[in-house]
């Protein structure tokens, strides 16, 4: 087996080194070159930042049913079942293939498989596996280590796409496809043209078009945004969920507290001491996250605190110290003990359930075109995403549109278009983009938040196009660099998020409107055309 470099066959580029990249990635290099481009280190993709784990329908109190059932609940009438049992029938699969790998779970001899499970939130049984509070690290890094081993896999760092190349840049008449990749190394500036015979996006989320939120840089909706560009449809936009539980503390904006340790018992409480789930849900610390963080934010506003108490000192300090050691060294750092103190926590975006809209083997609307992971949409998460079902998606998918991609292989041989830069310049102040990106962020997360108006949303969008003309007159007249294409990439999904909230006349899941606060007996996906489609 050789490089993608030394052989004639045009590899399949994948976009993003996370969990869902990975996998497709493992599963296809014994049979292809393989190209996986990460646009910043290769260890910063979001999957390292997980702290749950993973869903295995694994225990003998558990079943494919009740699995199903919970996830529906969590979606909120949103969820496509036949995706929902397709990939918890394949649960148990995934988490083997991930032990497989060499992840090392966190384990119980009494347990299915030898793991110890743990419950979250929506969740009616335990069926998490995890590896102590890191599962996330844990699983990437093995997954990385092997895909860094394998012969024919070749890892690219800060290198970014820009945007894919379809039969509108090669000027065909035919049926449009997806030939390959515009990719920025980021070190040198300069934008290469990669040929693909397929390529995958697996960019995960959105989460930085917002102020506050859990995830890493990466997370600016580059996969969405250029899967609409090229003319992909997007669906279900508007349901960004809200993490519960981001620490709150000055040096620490983006630390996530796990929703395990609610499930291991830790209560939510006002600075006065008084647990208030209770009063807002019967399921308490444990209902889904649509419920819990709603429940914070009205206490935050009614009580006029930034932020709520997060208390787990009775589960004890040997219990803490040995299931959630990440979180524990990590506050005592910041000085809090969390078996002497309560942890200050606040609701921050942590996913995206939306995304580019696809099959169960990942297939966009553009031939050539796949997506993966949080970039994805199959209907799994509906309005609402069930605790740990993610890495659960990525790697059950993950395998399906590697399995598709290598019975559909082919060489694309076509001669592809530089890029061009005739016509543009060096930027000349970098204030533009700054100025634009905080503006961005800070009018999606007081307009575009977890309680929405029909007004605030249209103001966000007026905005928002104010915001796009000014950034794509600067792409139009300067050369990229990765600040300006993540600007354009969040500028785009910004628009979606908006366009379909306002589209949703209900309050569902995820979405809350103080306009339409009912639930609709019946509802459906949001579902975005792009221009071209129409």
């Amino acid at each position: 087996m050789t490089k993608p470099s030394e052989t004639g066959m045009a590899p399949v580029v994948i976009i993003g080194a996370g969990l869902a990249g990975l996998t497709v990635a493992l599963h296809l290099a014994d049979r292809m070159p393989v190209l996986v481009l990460a646009k910043r280190e290769l260890g910063e993709a979001a999957t390292a930042w997980a702290q749950g784990g993973i869903v295995g329908v694994l225990g003998s109190d558990d079943s494919i049913d009740s699995h199903v059932r919970d996830t529906a609940d969590a979606g909120a009438g949103l969820v496509d079942e036949a995706t929902a049992r397709f990939i918890a029938e394949r649960s148990a699969a995934a988490v083997e293939w991930l032990v497989g790998q060499g992840v090392p779970f966190t384990q119980d001899d009494a347990g299915p498989l030898g793991l110890h499970l743990t419950r979250e939130g929506g969740h009616a049984v335990r069926r998490i596996a995890h590896a102590a509070d890191a599962t996330g690290k844990a699983i990437h890094d093995a997954l990385l280590a092997k895909a860094a081993a394998h012969p024919n896999i070749q890892l690219r760092q800060r290198w970014m796409a820009v945007d894919l190349i379809t039969s509108r840049h090669l000027k065909r008449e035919e049926t449009t496809r997806c030939y390959g990749v515009y990719a920025l190394d980021i070190d040198s500036g300069r934008v290469d043209t990669v040929a693909a015979q397929a390529v995958v996006l697996a960019t995960g989320g959105a989460g930085k078009v917002y102020r506050y939120t859990t995830n890493p840089d990466t997370a600016t909706g580059d996969g969405v945004a250029m899967a609409w560009r090229a003319g992909c449809r997007v669906a279900n936009m508007e349901f960004i969920q809200f993490h519960p539980t981001c620490l709150y503390h000055p040096q620490e904006r983006s630390f996530l507290i796990t929703e395990a340790l609610r499930g291991e018992g830790g209560h939510l409480k006002l600075p006065n001491g008084h647990r208030f789930m209770p009063e807002h849900d019967e399921r308490a610390e444990l209902a889904p996250r649509d419920i819990v963080a709603r429940a914070i934010d009205f206490e935050m506003k009614k009580h006029g605190v930034d932020h709520v108490w997060l208390d787990a000192r009775h589960l004890g300090e040997e219990f803490l110290k040995s299931h959630f050691p990440t979180i524990h060294a990590r506050c005592l750092k910041l000085g809090i003990d969390i078996a002497k103190q309560m942890i200050p926590v606040v609701p921050a975006v942590h996913f995206t359930c939306g995304g580019v809209v696809t099959d169960l083997d990942g297939r966009a609307d553009l031939p050539g075109l796949f997506a993966v992971g949080e970039t994805g949409y199959t209907g799994l998460h509906g309005a609402n995403r069930l605790a740990s079902n993610s890495l659960l998606e990525c790697v059950v998918l993950g395998q399906t549109c590697a399995a598709r991609i290598a019975a559909e292989a082919r060489n694309c041989a076509v001669p592809l278009p530089a890029w061009d830069e005739s016509q543009v310049e060096n930027a000349d102040e970098q204030v533009v983009i700054a100025h634009n990106w905080d503006e961005l962020r800070l009018l999606m997360w007081n307009y575009v938040g977890i309680v929405r108006t029909t007004k605030r949303l249209e103001r966000a969008l007026h905005r928002i196009e104010l915001l796009r003309a000014e950034t794509l007159e600067y792409y139009a007249n300067f050369r990229v660099n990765r600040d300006l294409l993540e600007l354009r990439n969040l500028v785009d999904c910004a628009e979606l998020i908006v366009r379909s909230a306002l589209m949703r006349h209900e309050s569902r899941g995820l979405h809350f409107s103080r306009d339409f606060p009912a639930t609709l007996p019946v509802s459906f996906p949001t579902l975005l055309i792009p221009p071209t489609r129409r």
